[in-house]
């Protein structure tokens, strides 16, 4: 098995103690630090932006993975490179022109990923998986954080391991949304390689055990 990855979405920190929440992630053993950008058009919610990703690079080493929940995720790009992102990540809805949007972010230098609703086949990915840095499963609606984790995301994590698989890609799975030590250990068996953590990290009396946890799932 390969090494997994834990993502910490910091859509569940503390803001008024963020500077704090990021340097505890900074002593923590996850590699990743998820950052869900969202414009309250393409899901209800809205979150943050520009200078909150400048605020957790300024003080963070690790990488800054953004999830952009958005519409017309393209006019953003290049700003969210300019203010820290390593890897981005966009929706399979709603994105007509997915293939150069994926060739932009990666001509920017950064990481790119499509992210799938809880109801979007993998099947959609079929021409696109060669492309993709990494595959972003949504295991709850996207827009809001604390939601209950959707069980048939270990399946469908199955479903996309084998599709990687037949095809010879490279791509990382990726799932997001009500993660926690109790279903990482199926995830992880099903074939998942990065888990995004969001209250189950900050919510935890222990964050930093709550992490180890997962990672020795």
């Amino acid at each position: 098995m390969s090494k997994v990855i834990i993502a910490p979405s910091i859509l569940a920190a503390n803001f008024l103690e963020l500077g704090k929440d990021i340097e505890m992630l900074n002593q923590s053993k996850a590699e990743w630090i998820h950052i869900d950008v969202m414009d309250g058009m393409f899901v209800p919610n809205i979150s943050f932006g520009f200078p909150i990703l400048e605020a957790v690079r300024s003080i963070t080493a690790k990488v800054c993975d953004v999830h952009l929940m958005v519409q017309q995720p393209e006019r953003y790009f290049t700003e969210f490179k300019k203010a820290g992102a390593d890897a981005i990540s966009i929706h399979y809805e709603g994105n007509i022109h997915l293939h150069r949007c994926i060739q932009e972010i990666k001509s920017l230098g950064m990481k790119a990923g499509v992210v799938l609703n809880p109801h979007t086949s993998v099947a959609v990915l079929h021409d696109i998986l060669m492309e993709l840095d990494y595959v972003l499963l949504m295991s709850v609606n996207p827009g809001y954080g604390g939601q209950k984790f959707i069980e048939t995301t270990v399946v469908k994590t199955k479903e996309l391991k084998t599709l990687l698989t037949s095809k010879g890609a490279k791509a990382l799975i990726q799932i997001d949304g009500g993660v926690t030590p109790a279903n990482a250990k199926a995830l992880i068996d099903a074939g998942a390689d990065v888990l995004v953590a969001g209250s189950a990290v900050f919510k935890s009396p222990d964050p930093l055990a709550t992490i180890e946890q997962m990672l020795n799932s």
